[in-house]
């Protein structure tokens, strides 16, 4: 994609990113925290995945998705943290106009998928607990690859009709972007041409992309809370909703900062909070995911302690 010029300007070929802080001084202090921050999340994720395909008990539907937003996790991290981190040691801030869309592109590809692997294991959830004899049957390998394919093929069309969208717009004056990756509030921002339709855009797509999803989630754990509270014994019932608290903290956290994040385009000015918010959503979220699955969980824990045992008896 080339950029187009405005009526009273050239095009802008590529864009400045000022990355999180402007002080030289604390840019050492950057790269360490966030290089640390990339190994660890890449790290966690990584263990996770080892450990679904190490441990038999967790060859389950619900680590099946588990294990696919892992690698979501991973991809979300490497779109944007390691250029960053290539900026900081160079020392060159600019990013050519296709490689910033690019970026765009694969940012909300990735956590559209990770949008839908959340709904879908919602909906395991469900089926777990208040369709357990249909279970097996309702949720076979066959319909988990149909709704991982799914959840792929929506992000895609996603992430490809504002890629395009955001094209189509003008940039042929300021290029300065206060951020550390590119995103859409920012690139409208610093469009010469109306982002009135873009913008429109983001909401009605986000309504059915992120609405449908949250509706599809809530839904679900109304049944589910509704059958647990029907168990009588009180272990049982702390077992069920312990199977559901992981996935509800990671829902609550995914959604929380996305909707703070495209859900303000009306501001006139975007500040450093939406730096924040973007740590949250690059780097905060994929690393914390692997210690919310497994802090509570002892099936990941003992198969994490088999990787690790693994890894020390081939050393």
């Amino acid at each position: 994609m080339q950029p187009k010029s405005g009526a009273n300007g050239t095009a802008v070929t590529e864009f400045i990113l000022l990355g999180l802080v402007e002080t030289p001084e604390l840019w050492p202090v950057i790269f360490v925290l966030f290089l640390l921050a990339y190994v660890v999340t890449v790290g966690g994720n990584l263990s996770i995945l080892a450990a679904i395909l190490v441990e038999p008990k967790l060859h389950t539907p619900m680590y099946f998705f588990l294990g696919n937003l892992s690698v979501m996790d991973i991809g979300c991290i490497t779109v944007t943290i390691p250029s960053m981190l290539g900026r900081l040691v160079s020392h060159k801030h600019t990013i050519p106009y296709g490689a910033c869309l690019t970026q765009l592109f694969f940012f909300h590809l990735l956590v559209g998928v990770d949008c839908f692997l959340l709904t879908a294991m919602a909906y395991d959830r469900f089926l777990a607990i208040c369709r357990p004899l249909t279970y097996s049957t309702r949720m076979s390998q066959t319909v988990q690859r149909i709704l991982v394919a799914a959840s792929w093929a929506c992000a895609f069309t996603n992430a490809l009709t504002h890629t395009v969208a955001i094209s189509t717009l003008n940039f042929c004056g300021p290029n300065v972007i206060n951020h550390f990756y590119c995103d859409l509030p920012q690139l409208f921002q610093l469009s010469c041409s109306s982002t009135q339709l873009n913008e429109l855009l983001l909401f009605a797509v986000g309504f059915i992309m992120a609405g449908t999803p949250v509706v599809l989630i809530v839904t679900s754990y109304i049944h589910v809370a509704a059958a647990v509270l029907r168990i009588r014994s009180a272990e049982g019932r702390k077992k069920a909703f312990s199977t559901c608290s992981s996935h509800l903290t990671v829902v609550a956290i995914f959604y929380g900062s996305g909707i703070f994040n495209y859900m303000r385009l009306g501001s006139a000015k975007l500040s450093d909070k939406d730096k924040a918010v973007g740590i949250f959503n690059t780097v905060i979220n994929p690393m914390l995911n692997p210690i919310i699955y497994s802090l509570r969980n002892p099936d990941v824990q003992a198969a994490l302690w088999r990787v690790v045992l693994g890894r020390w008896s081939l050393v």
